[in-house]
């Protein structure tokens, strides 16, 4: 009896030993758990024998138990290095199409040739389908699909508005017979002029200037037209409530019609402050006509612009343009028009959410990285890559944003290192070769009376 006890021992310090020497060996492997060997005492016992002259019948291995404590968090210069901080686990398939799905808290990720999102392993990242807004459209694991980095450019925004601040100077001289003499190549029949950078349907680029004209003031007192033209090319701007045109605002001899170039009204009081304009910005406002003149390429020419004052009836705003006695200032002149974007970068939220960035300064969330738990992870089966699968003892796999509940949070250009303690596993291994080394001569003993025995004659 004796002989297998102390067999059981020298079984128990080799699992021990294993165990630990495996620790040590991945002590360097993102995303490694430990592990520790579990032992229990073996008893056997009848309802006809003693327990209080039983001995016992040796040792057995119980479990070799992962410990899933936080790994030390190391930082790196790729944006597709994750780290989860807290609980959680990525969730991966090898194929598209398939729905047997592994789990890792190695975030060692990269693109493959199809821009798919990948582990080392060739497995797709999982993530849940996403709204236009960046918000979950699903959380479910069922919905989750592999994630893929679009390798289309941006889609360009033709402009449609043009938000104009500004001051024009009060004491402005009035140029004899504006604004009848304007001429946007003469700078002499304009006041001032300021230009801004619009887009067409395509993403072209276009430059559309403003021209200002201060009008008679012994006529019209603290009065100013305004004139537009895109790429040099004088355009009109119309009341649409007008039926396309707008005779308040005034003609001038100019290079479109035999009519002239129609401009638009603006009106300042005593004050400086702006009180109304023509056309009215219930009539829909001072809009240019159709680029049907203004686009060769190949564009869509139904564009139009809309200039917006921002007119505030009620009293001075600080978003509408002055009339002081001060130098011409443009203080704000921004348009919603977008040229064509190449993809510059990709940024991943702490709650998994993966964005693209645009070089037109725009950007599109694409999918939110799925972050899955279970009620016992220890009881997850190990497959080896620093994956596991799910098991009877683990419980269903439960699916979720990262931050939220009891999920950890994602940390981009981050991974997440093994949470091997190397002076704590020598310790063991000390520990181990001795656990060894007394049974090995618990052995030899029971080895030596065996033979004593077998010499009684």
């Amino acid at each position: 009896m004796s002989f297998n006890i102390a067999l059981s021992g020298l079984n128990a310090a080799q699992k021990d030993l294993n165990v630990t020497s495996n620790n040590i060996a991945n002590v360097n492997t993102t995303g490694f758990k430990e592990s520790r060997a579990e032992f229990v005492d073996v008893y056997a016992a009848s309802l006809l024998s003693s327990s209080k002259t039983k001995a016992g019948n040796g040792v057995l291995t119980a479990e070799v138990a992962q410990q899933f404590s936080q790994g030390s968090i190391k930082f790196t210069n790729n944006s597709l290095d994750l780290a989860i901080t807290g609980n959680g686990f990525f969730a991966t398939v090898s194929e598209l199409n398939s729905l047997e799905t592994s789990y890792t808290r190695a975030g060692q990720f990269k693109l493959n040739q199809d821009n798919f999102i990948v582990n080392s392993e060739s497995g797709y990242l999982l993530g849940f389908p996403v709204n236009t807004d960046g918000t979950s459209s699903s959380v479910s694991l069922s919905t989750a699909e592999p994630i893929r980095i679009p390798t289309a450019s941006g889609a360009p925004q033709k402009s449609s508005e043009v938000d104009i601040r500004m001051n024009l100077p009060a004491g402005d001289s009035y140029i004899s017979t504006a604004p009848g003499n304007f001429d946007p190549e003469d700078p002499l029949t304009f006041n001032n002029s300021t230009s801004v950078t619009i887009f067409d349907s395509l993403g072209d680029s276009h430059i559309m200037t403003y021209f200002f004209v201060k009008d008679d003031p012994s006529v019209n007192p603290n009065e100013w037209m305004v004139f537009a033209s895109v790429d040099g090319k004088p355009i009109n701007l119309v009341d649409p409530a007008g039926g396309g045109t707008n005779p308040v605002a005034g003609t001038v001899s100019g290079p479109l019609s035999p009519t002239g170039l129609i401009g638009a009204r603006l009106l300042f009081d005593s004050s400086g402050d702006f009180q109304s304009q023509i056309p009215t910005a219930a009539n829909g406002g001072i809009i240019t006509e159709d680029f049907t003149n203004h686009l060769p390429n190949g564009a869509d020419t139904s564009q139009t612009i809309k200039i917006d004052f921002n007119l505030d009836p009620l009293g001075p705003n600080a978003n509408e343009p002055t009339q002081f006695a001060s130098n011409f200032e443009v203080t704000s002149l921004q348009q919603d028009g977008l040229a064509v974007g190449r993809l510059t970068g990709i940024d991943i939220g702490t709650d998994g959410l993966v964005r693209a960035s645009y070089s037109n300064g725009t950007s599109q969330p694409l999918s939110r990285i799925a972050m899955v738990n279970f009620a016992n992870e220890q009881g997850l089966k190990q497959v080896g890559n620093t994956a596991w699968k799910e098991s009877i003892t683990s419980g269903e796999a439960l699916a979720g944003e990262g931050g939220s509940g009891t999920f950890g949070t994602i940390n981009s250009s981050a991974l997440e290192q093994s949470n091997v303690n190397l002076t704590s596993e020598l310790i063991d291994l000390i520990s181990a070769q001795r656990n060894f080394q007394a049974n090995s001569r618990a052995l030899e003993v029971d080895n030596q009376l065996n033979q004593t025995i077998l010499q009684i004659r």
